[in-house]
């Protein structure tokens, strides 16, 4: 089909913190560079996320070629190296246990004071051992940095249009958190689309996303706003995955390393 083009891109780098909009992003194994390469856990180890710590969403994230910095009201920035050194230890992401490389006290208290609890801020190791789900995404191990399941998350401008014709309302794409936003395609056609073929790279369509709270939180303060649940319930209920969806996970399946660019050409093939 002619006219598919990546509408938007956008990169997460402290997961359940706030995106960075990119004109371009690598592509590796783990998804787009640096995305959900940093998270907040319990010190037990537990991940958290919007969904029980809305207030993540008041962290702004910034990329420099020195590492990330975290900007929120009332405090100074913080500062992260790309590559920080710290004592592994194990954490967890739903049923996931993996390993995290430990920040050290600074971080931990800088986010433990804006969520009102003790918290330690964890990095992704440069080689993670973690992988998406077999059933979904193939046989091939498929690494994970600190996503909720796949390394990236592609979501269509055509079917958020619907949504909120239905709703009445203008939701932004970013109350859904994806990494790509492709245009030019019908409604909802991410369903049946089997591959995304953006130059050298190409993208599997494995699985789709079943929707939490997040998107009716405001992206930038974390308060509850429209919620969309109620209407996508109405015609986007999968009984097999047992919750609403929209949206695609997606793995990489060719073209690893290469530079996607915002406004790039894509090629779709759709499932027989």
């Amino acid at each position: 089909m002619a006219g598919i083009i990546v509408q938007e891109l956008w990169i997460y780098p402290l997961k359940s913190a706030q995106g960075i909009s990119r004109e371009a992003v690598r592509v590796g194994a783990t998804g787009c560079e640096w995305d959900r390469h940093w998270m907040v856990v319990r010190p037990d180890g537990t991940f958290l996320t919007q969904r029980t710590h809305s207030r993540l969403a008041r962290i702004a994230t910034e990329l420099t070629p020195e590492g990330l910095v975290l900007r929120r009201e009332g405090r100074a920035a913080l500062h992260l190296a790309l590559e920080a050194p710290g004592p592994a230890r194990a954490v967890r992401i739903w049923r996931d246990t993996c390993t995290g490389i430990d920040l050290g006290d600074a971080p931990a208290a800088w986010v433990g004071e804006l969520l009102a609890e003790p918290v330690r801020v964890v990095r992704c190791p440069a080689a993670p051992h973690r992988l998406a789900d077999p059933r979904y995404a193939g046989s091939d191990p498929v690494p994970l940095a600190f996503p909720d399941g796949y390394p990236l998350l592609l979501c269509n401008q055509a079917s958020l249009d619907v949504l909120n014709e239905k709703l009445g309302a203008a939701l932004p794409m970013q109350r859904f958190r994806p990494n790509l936003v492709l245009a030019g395609l019908p409604p909802f056609a991410e369903d049946r689309i089997e591959t995304v073929q953006i130059g050298a790279l190409r993208l599997r369509l494995v699985k789709p996303c079943t929707r939490c709270l997040i998107p009716s939180l405001d992206p930038r303060s974390g308060e509850r706003d429209i919620d969309p649940l109620p209407t996508l319930r109405r015609f986007r209920f999968d009984p097999e995955l047992r919750g609403v969806t929209f949206g695609m996970n997606a793995v990489i399946s060719a073209g690893s390393g290469q530079t996607l660019g915002r406004a790039s050409v894509c090629e779709v093939t759709y499932r027989s």
